[in-house]
């Protein structure tokens, strides 16, 4: 088997191996469809750097091999939510790609961050006096970036908040400051005035600061232009298969495939009452099978309709439970679907973006609540 076909068993960050034989369900994760991805993106910037964001264990599916397929292809910043993120993330990958902090850092996490080699982004005047007095402390310059909040009203310095830091004397003394950066809040509505807004705002606040590099677009920011693109790009949900255009084909290479373990198949008469509740009943004969997946593996209890076996589809009937779903396999022939067989929840048949539209929400969420109790499988690395 060649390194591109291998497969390379892994878990998630903060849980235990699963094995294939001991799983209920096999979540398969295409690192090289995420190489394909973060090259895309990279294609569409022309020349402008591009990030790889990490935060929530890279999306649910692993930052430390998330990030050593990326650095591969060049990148060498990383973005993540939490301080304990990325001293988590440092130690998985070492010295040498920066690891920034979105959510900035908790009062009293300096000297943590500072020890792993972390790069706070700044979102407030009380951040920024805390970093000052840190790189007092260390006695050096300490590397930041700073964020502005030009619209989303979610994190960054508000433009009064700006307009004192910048007259404010010795503001900056110990900063190397690395970006000036805001995030966009509708950019996978390229048609909304809100995104021109924002720019036009970004720009205005980002020239009371000291010079910087300039970031503003995230994954889906990078298709709304080069107007966008500034020094660095931010993409998170695109490299991991979830469409950054919401209302025209995805660009990007699907990433993951789900699938899960029938433990039992059944038949039943008219009349039976399935599932918890009894919210249906069968109006004649059916065949089922239940399936080791549930709501407990962080899926949804309205997130997809059916799952999919050798492209025939397999509608969920009655609730779904913490650990199993129930499904009508009246479609496919007798004994064709046995204990142990595989059926699909996410892949060719449906994708991320299809199991969000049927319960309500966004790839994004799809992805992070995927659970522990998967074997998970790491390919094209």
């Amino acid at each position: 088997m060649d390194d591109t076909s291998r497969a390379l068993i892994g878990s998630a960050a903060g849980s235990q191996p699963v094995s294939e034989a001991a799983a209920g369900a096999i979540l398969t994760i295409d690192l090289g469809a995420i190489r394909e991805n973060y090259r895309r993106l990279k294609a569409r910037l022309g020349g402008v750097r591009c990030a790889g964001v990490l935060k929530a264990d890279g999306y649910g599916l692993g930052a430390a091999q998330v990030a050593s397929v990326l650095a591969k292809e060049g990148c060498d910043i990383f973005f993540i939510a939490l301080p304990g993120e990325g001293i988590a993330l440092r130690k998985a990958i070492g010295p040498g790609p920066d690891i920034l902090v979105l959510n900035g850092l908790p009062p009293g996490s300096e000297p943590e961050a500072l020890a792993a080699g972390l790069c706070p982004v700044v979102n407030s005047a009380t951040q920024l006096k805390a970093w000052r007095q840190a790189a007092r402390s260390a006695g050096r310059s300490l590397p930041a970036a700073i964020q502005v909040d030009s619209g989303m009203a979610r994190l960054g310095m508000a433009p009064a908040e700006v307009e004192a830091v910048a007259g404010e004397a010795g503001a900056f003394d110990g900063i190397d400051i690395r970006f000036v950066m805001s995030h966009l809040a509708r950019a996978d509505e390229p048609q909304q005035v809100a995104n021109e807004k924002q720019r036009h705002e970004f720009d205005r606040l980002r020239k009371m600061l000291p010079a910087a590099p300039a970031s503003l677009a995230n994954s889906s920011g990078i298709f709304l232009g080069p107007a966008y693109h500034y020094d660095l790009a931010r993409p998170g949900a695109a490299l991991y298969g979830v469409n950054p255009t919401p209302h025209e084909a995805n660009p990007m290479l699907p990433v993951i495939r789900l699938e899960a373990k029938v433990a039992q198949t059944r038949e039943i008469g008219a009349g039976t009452g399935i599932g918890y509740g009894h919210t249906h009943q069968a109006d004649g004969p059916l065949r089922l099978a239940t399936i080791s997946l549930g709501y407990g593996d962080g899926w949804h209890r309205r997130a997809a309709s059916a799952a999919w076996f050798e492209g025939v589809r397999l509608p969920f009937i009655g609730r779904v439970s913490m650990d199993s779903i129930i499904l009508d396999i009246s479609a496919l022939p007798a004994g064709r679907l046995g204990e142990g067989d595989l059926v699909e929840l996410i892949g060719p048949s449906q994708s991320v973006d299809d199991a969000a539209g049927h319960a309500g929400t966004i790839g994004y969420e799809i992805l992070t609540n995927l659970g522990t109790r998967f074997h998970r499988r790491y390919v094209g690395a």
